[in-house]
């Protein structure tokens, strides 16, 4: 087949051009012709396809007013998108559309290209995030709330309580593009919505997207299959002092301030946030069974919370400062080193994250997860043999969750690390994930001419 491939970024920013790369390198291995619209960047990997990348667009950096304005324009729908994808599809005319993160700067306005109304072209669209369902994208709402509010398609809740970063302004643009986007039925022009979690399959079915849904978990690729086998310690239990890793953005959401106040109180150097179980008093408040004095926490990444995290460590004291380390940012081998050697890696999230490749990689460098009970993390954490599970934003109950992590022994722990392995070889596979796209594109080329959606042929 010939795939047409779409996302904003056509470098490796973050999970969704993860993905987005992976997926070309899996088609390709299975002989399928793939394409690339995407945005312009100084960052871009090289591509013939560029010359249709749309301008580049800057909706949040250090440009004029006048330019943020202009931008902004162009953020609902884009006559530039909409030129450019239809000179792409007139050279490479496409058996599949697969969609990827478009909002904002490509826009949703190429599924208005001439060239779809004249020709039935299946469009296939992965949701990385909750933007089909929140203004927001994250369905967390202005008070760092989880938030169910706009799954009634009534989008002017984002207004109402500031969802988008705190701004009125913001918001209100958000709204506007919700909005645009139902009523000129935008979102009926995809024919099938790929759910990386069964979670946000759920979601989206409730949000009135059943019958177009399917669930696929995200997939690694054999180079990232081959790095987690080079860098697995089978025997780390015996030969690498323990920590736990968190590795990822140090913001809010991601649960870092949490997690960082978990093991203070776990290491018994931060009074307990609320009742728990209590080996003895001390001072007037109750204490955990401590984490033994060799547990530390190794936090790889940046963030804006980078030193709300500095000044918490500081004023727990100098144990704190000796068991706290911050890393820094960490790429390639040095990242999955490190995760290889860790002894649990953190999913802390307290927003409905989806399907985080941090959660993978870990998994499949055999180091359990301890994972927050929340969108789509529970899905990769199987009880006692891939990881734990903690209550998301509890404080005390994650520091109860890393003290019995740190009392699994090492029969146990070997026995969890098989686990791990065994879920990602059985559920992760890249060419198990292509097989399984591959059913999905032909069930939406296979609908003779007739759309998924209304059951009405040309509904572009």
């Amino acid at each position: 087949m010939k795939i047409l491939l779409v996302n904003k970024y056509f470098y490796r920013k973050g999970g969704a051009e993860t993905y987005f790369f992976a997926l070309a390198e899996g088609l390709k291995s299975l002989g399928h012709e793939v394409a690339f619209f995407s945005m312009q960047h100084s960052n871009n990997e090289p591509s013939y396809w560029s010359k249709y990348f749309v301008s580049e667009k800057d909706y949040v950096g250090k440009i004029s007013a006048f330019q943020q304005a202009k931008e902004a324009a162009t953020l609902i729908y884009s006559l530039e998108s909409k030129r450019k994808f239809e000179a792409l599809l007139e050279e490479f005319q496409p058996d599949v559309i697969h969609m990827n993160n478009v909002h904002r700067q490509l826009t949703l306005s190429i599924l208005d290209a001439p060239y779809l109304k004249k020709h039935r072209v299946p469009v296939v669209y992965t949701a990385h995030d909750y933007i089909l369902l929140c203004p927001a994208y994250t369905m967390v709402d202005g008070n760092g709330k989880v938030c169910d509010d706009c799954l009634d398609r009534r989008f002017i809740h984002a207004v109402k309580k500031t969802c988008v970063k705190g701004s009125k302004a913001k918001s209100g643009l958000a709204f506007l593009e919700a909005e645009f986007l139902k009523h000129h039925h935008s979102y009926d022009k995809i024919d099938k919505i790929i759910a990386p979690s069964e979670f946000m399959k759920s979601k989206l079915d409730e949000g009135g997207y059943a019958g177009r849904t399917v669930a696929m978990q995200n997939f690694l690729t054999t180079s990232q299959m081959d790095m987690a086998h080079k860098v697995t310690n089978t025997d780390k239990f015996n030969t690498v002092d323990p920590y736990f890793l968190f590795f990822g953005r140090l913001s809010k959401e991601k649960g870092i301030l949490t997690l960082v106040k978990a093991f203070l109180q776990a290491a018994g150097l931060l009074p307990l946030a609320g009742a728990v179980e209590q080996s003895e008093t001390e001072g007037g408040h109750l204490v955990a069974n401590c984490l033994p004095s060799n547990w530390t926490l190794h936090i790889v990444g940046d963030g804006p919370e980078r030193q709300t995290i500095e000044m918490l460590i500081k004023s727990a004291g100098s144990e704190a400062e000796n068991r706290i380390k911050l890393l820094g940012y960490k790429t390639g081998e040095n990242l999955q080193r490190e995760v290889g050697n860790a002894r649990f890696s953190v999913l802390c999230s307290e927003w409905r994250e989806n399907m985080p490749y941090s959660g993978l990689e870990s998994l499949a460098a055999q180091t359990p997860v301890i994972g927050a009970n929340i969108g789509g993390i529970p899905e990769l954490v199987v009880e006692g043999e891939t990881g734990f599970k903690f209550e998301s934003g509890n404080q005390d109950d994650l520091a109860r969750t890393l003290t019995k992590a740190a009392q699994v022994d090492a029969g146990r722990y070997a026995s969890m690390q098989e686990s791990c392995g065994r879920y990602v070889e059985e559920r992760c596979r890249q060419d198990m994930y292509v097989r399984q796209l591959e059913d999905v594109y032909r069930g939406t080329r296979n609908a003779d001419g007739m759309s998924v959606v209304s059951g009405v042929a040309g509904n572009r």
